[in-house]
């Protein structure tokens, strides 16, 4: 029998899935602070730090459910759209009158159906999930707009000030609550995620489905699960939206599946499925905040920074690809 030498804590630490990739954007996001510090002090004043934290928040949160479906091999386009809903929904009722926290409760119920369907829709009736999640992203755009009959509406009033407070200009410890209900969300799925059997079967299903429906797993399910965390991080961000403009807008969320996109795979979440992990999103997020927040101090234009964001998804991507394939894809000749 050979002897295997024990793997030491930091040969541990790198064999953790997806580990290694969140190392390198790490790196990445260190070298564009200081880059940035460099280019405008401001940039790391305490003040600035603070906006910045509660700006990538939400795109983490989104960040969130998007890593859970593209694990699955999958993708939800729905989530901008759902975004939007959950804000038109929460704000829409509370001008009505509805107790904030029902309206809370009641858009949640909503939006968990929209991700219901989507899991029914790809994982049950086969629909390819880009069709399947672009059809609910137009249903869902559409009941934002229809809720209030084509109206942004008014705003919720002083008996929605709990509701704000809680959401977007409260603060805990210095910190903003946004970004504290960032927090608490990233260790509940990152434990559902990484230390739950319905976490492991969501990996299975995006590394080798069919090889998952042989061993026994109901992939169906963990395919809905997926969609499920989306649909409810988005509403969450729906409602941080809500509270931050005490209002309900209907183009709330508007591109943001392309944002939770692009946190995910800066972050190392494979778009072929079965890689990734939580904290990878935080800093792929974090990335996408500090060019954001750092090309605007440098006086780029609106233009030049999605110019700059989405080269890097793009190389990210093909990243993927090449270390998942080991080369790009190429057409076979007959």
């Amino acid at each position: 029998m050979e002897n295997r030498e024990k793997q030491s804590p930091w040969e541990e630490f790198l064999a953790i899935r997806g580990m290694r990739q969140v190392l390198t954007v790490t790196v990445a996001l260190a070298i564009l602070c200081v880059a940035f510090s460099f280019l405008s002090p401001s940039f790391h004043s305490g003040r600035n730090v603070g906006n910045l934290l509660r700006q990538v928040a939400p795109i983490f949160i989104i960040g969130i459910g998007q890593t859970y479906v593209l694990i699955t091999g999958n993708i939800d386009l729905s989530i901008g759209s759902v975004v939007g809903m959950s804000c038109m929904i929460s704000a829409t009722l509370m001008t009505k009158g509805v107790n904030p926290w029902i309206a809370m409760l009641l858009t949640i119920i909503v939006c968990i159906g929209v991700g219901i369907l989507n899991g029914a829709l790809v994982a049950k009736w086969k629909l390819p999930p880009f069709i399947a999640t672009m059809g609910t992203m137009t249903i869902a755009r559409g009941v934002a707009q229809i809720v209030n009959n084509n109206y942004n509406t008014d705003a919720v009033g002083d008996a929605a000030q709990t509701f704000r407070n809680v959401f977007y200009y409260g603060k805990i410890l210095g910190l903003y609550n946004t970004i504290w209900i960032a927090v608490v969300l990233f260790l509940v799925f990152d434990f559902l995620l990484s230390k739950t059997r319905s976490g492991r079967y969501i990996y299975a299903v995006g590394s080798n489905i069919e090889a998952s429906k042989l061993s026994g797993v109901n992939t169906a399910r963990s395919i809905t699960i997926a969609y499920v965390v989306s649909a409810f991080c988005a509403c969450v961000v729906g409602l941080i939206t809500s509270a931050a403009a005490g209002m309900g807008t209907m183009d709330a969320g508007n591109m943001y599946e392309l944002y939770a996109v692009a946190a995910a795979v800066i972050g190392g979440v494979s778009t072929l499925g079965g890689q990734g992990i939580l904290i990878g999103t935080v800093i792929g997020a974090s990335i996408w905040g500090v060019l954001q927040n750092g090309l605007q101090f440098a006086g780029a234009p609106v233009a030049i920074r999605n110019i700059v964001i989405g080269t890097i998804v793009v190389i990210s991507v093909l990243l993927d690809v090449v270390i998942r394939t080991g080369k790009p894809r190429k057409k076979t000749k007959e």
